[in-house]
């Protein structure tokens, strides 16, 4: 018993180990993927690799449901299929309605952030330093001062 709880232990750490391999290779493939595709996309691999659905409900045996529904259906040699892909619906639910909730809480942020970017923006004087002074001088070309004092030119701070 305590050989087979072991390598009950030592397979799915193997599988973890591996899918959280897949997990990578498809973030990166993903990477240069429209935000609103790529998420959507990344959840389902996530789900489909990570959830687990049971295969013995006596001694409490799991096992990854995308292989178990495969393998159920390729050579046709159980039952637990449909609870596989009950399981995997439900889990997908899950996520995608979480997925939801973060997206409805983040879409009004973002387009506070991108309302704060453009009024930046269009406050920020484009010209460089050296066009804003020679505007400058341009301006003070034409003026004099008035008073007593009108052979004196005193400078402008």
């Amino acid at each position: 018993m305590f050989l087979i709880a072991n390598e009950y232990l030592l397979a799915w750490t193997v599988y973890g180990i591996a899918a959280l391999g897949c997990l990578l290779v498809w973030f990166r493939m993903t990477r240069p993927l429209w935000r609103w595709l790529r998420e959507p996309l990344r959840l389902i691999v996530t789900v489909l690799l990570l959830t687990p659905t049971i295969v013995d409900a006596e001694k409490e045996l799991f096992a990854p449901a995308v292989a178990i529904t495969a393998l159920d259906l390729l050579f046709e040699v159980g039952t637990n299929a449909w609870r596989a892909v009950a399981d995997l619906a439900l889990y997908g639910l899950i996520a995608f309605a979480l997925y939801a909730v973060v997206v409805a809480l983040r879409w009004p942020i973002e387009r506070k952030l991108r309302r704060r970017r453009e009024a930046a923006a269009a406050e920020e004087d484009p010209r460089t330093l050296r066009e804003r002074l020679e505007e400058a001088e341009e301006d003070d070309a034409g003026y004099r001062p008035t008073g007593r004092y009108q052979t004196r030119t005193e400078p402008r701070l």
